[in-house]
């Protein structure tokens, strides 16, 4: 299968940052297991809640003060009673369980993917 390719503008449009998060609650009500999270990208885009599939090699207090990757510019999506404002990302594991992206060091909250 050919991996479709896009141009530098393309990516551009994505607003990928930094965030720390702040709060973590069980989120019962998702289909699939999950967390709500609460997440800081800085002074210029504030506070986002995003439903995060990530129990599997995550507790909440594991993910308190962690800096996780998150597209900040997406439209809100609504999951079951709660409105998910961007999209936390990560990888895949064998077993079909997601492993954030994370800065190996600490940058500044809002801090763009380059």
């Amino acid at each position: 299968m050919a991996m479709e390719t896009i141009n530098w503008n393309d990516f551009m449009r994505v607003e990928l940052r930094i965030g720390t998060v702040l709060r973590v609650e069980a989120f019962p009500e998702a289909r699939q297991p999950a967390y709500k999270l609460w997440v800081d990208f800085g002074p210029e885009i504030g506070e986002r809640k995003s439903s995060a599939q990530i129990t599997a090699h995550y507790t909440p207090e594991q993910l308190i003060g962690r800096q996780v990757l998150g597209v900040v510019n997406f439209p809100p999506k609504q999951i079951g009673p709660f409105r998910s404002e961007c999209l936390i990302t990560g990888f895949v594991d064998e077993t079909g369980a997601v492993i954030l992206a994370m800065p190996e060091r600490a940058v500044p909250n809002g801090t763009r993917l380059a």
